[in-house]
């Protein structure tokens, strides 16, 4: 496919279709207040990328209960006082012309105490001195998740965004190394997938017919199996539980190292499931014009854009105004990202990730 495939419409299963293929992945940024409202740094930041040509734009992840925080100054969606913040910003990703989701979280066992967070494990192996949920707790927190849905529509957004990646509750809960539970939510692969599910029918149940449901989904790492995650994505899939898959891969090139797929590249695995009416997207550096039509051809519907929307807040814009279009090459002066709007709080935040921006720089 050409570039030019980037910028045609797609319809999803509810709501108003994406006016392009591009999505703003959800990206954290620590700019938020202490308390989960909605700063003048996060606003401004959604100003920003509103304006950027996305098809749709996700928040950062957002906590669906207080004892959930994985990050300082995290986004909050968990009290209905979070809702005037989180309006406006759904407000000015629809005066972009774009549209909205809130990405969902909630840490489990990475919960983070010094920032008020409570550890909640699957397992009682998984942290010293902390007892796994009971499952009256695991159907507390899943309701949790449909609460913050709810706020999210009462606030103008198109839909969710469901964080099932990383390790986070939903992805602990998935797996057999994170997960030895007995309940109704442990054992077999379908019972460690019920909480997942569990979240989208709820949710469906609770919102309106128009309300978009995404899910981000990460394969590797906290003992998950490639094999068991695809079998629950044909499932969800077939049935048509969400809108849309976000596969959150740290390369969107990479290759199955071992077992069934051994050989084969990451994204086929799951661009290969039947999909019905479900869009699949990928997320993982994505960096160039050429290498977002270059996964349309394989089989994606969409491509999720992270750093190069760090970079470059308009990136869609930049794509159709050169179909050769390449990111900046990392790492870069902090001076770079502040001129181009960065708040210092979200540059702050980028030091630490690995080769974003060059150590010393001011």
């Amino acid at each position: 496919m050409s570039v030019d495939d980037l910028f045609k419409p797609l319809a999803l299963l509810h709501g108003p279709a994406m006016r392009n293929r591009f999505m703003l992945a959800p990206l954290t940024n620590q700019q938020s207040e202490l308390d989960g409202f909605a700063s003048e740094f996060d606003q401004d930041w959604i100003r920003q990328v509103a304006q950027g040509g996305y098809g749709l734009i996700t928040t950062c992840a957002t906590t669906v209960e207080a004892g959930g925080i994985a990050f300082a100054r995290q986004l909050g969606i968990h009290r209905d006082e979070h809702l005037d913040g989180l309006t406006e910003m759904a407000s000015s990703i629809r005066a972009g012309g774009g549209l909205s989701a809130v990405q969902l979280h909630h840490a489990g066992h990475r919960a983070r105490p010094e920032l008020g967070g409570i550890p909640s494990p699957a397992s009682s192996h998984t942290l010293p001195g902390f007892k796994a949920l009971t499952t009256e707790e695991v159907e507390r927190i899943r309701d949790s998740f449909i609460a913050a849905a709810k706020r999210a529509e009462k606030a103008g957004f198109d839909g969710i965004t469901i964080h099932g990646a990383f390790g986070w509750i939903l992805s602990e809960f998935m797996s057999p190394f994170l997960n030895d539970r007995t309940d109704k939510y442990g054992g077999s692969v379908e019972n460690r997938a019920r909480l997942t599910i569990e979240v989208m029918q709820g949710i469906r149940r609770a919102c309106g017919p128009d309300f978009q449901i995404g899910w981000r989904l990460s394969v590797e790492r906290y003992g998950l199996r490639l094999e068991e995650l695809r079998e629950i994505t044909a499932f969800i899939l077939d049935r048509e539980l969400i809108d849309y898959l976000d596969l959150a891969l740290w390369d969107s090139a990479q290759i199955v190292q071992d077992g069934q797929y051994r050989g084969q590249s990451m994204l086929k695995v799951f661009t290969s499931i039947p999909r019905r009416g479900v869009r699949v997207g990928v997320a993982g550096k994505i960096m160039t014009a050429q290498r977002c039509a270059e996964l349309l051809d394989q089989g994606c519907d969409f491509v999720l854009i992270a750093r190069a929307g760090i970079l470059q807040r308009d990136f869609p814009l930049q794509v159709k105004a050169n179909p050769f279009y390449e990111s900046v090459a990392t790492p870069v002066p902090a001076q770079y990202l502040r001129s181009g709007g960065l708040s210092e709080r979200f540059i702050t935040h980028m030091r630490g990730w690995p080769s974003f921006v060059i150590p010393t720089s001011r």
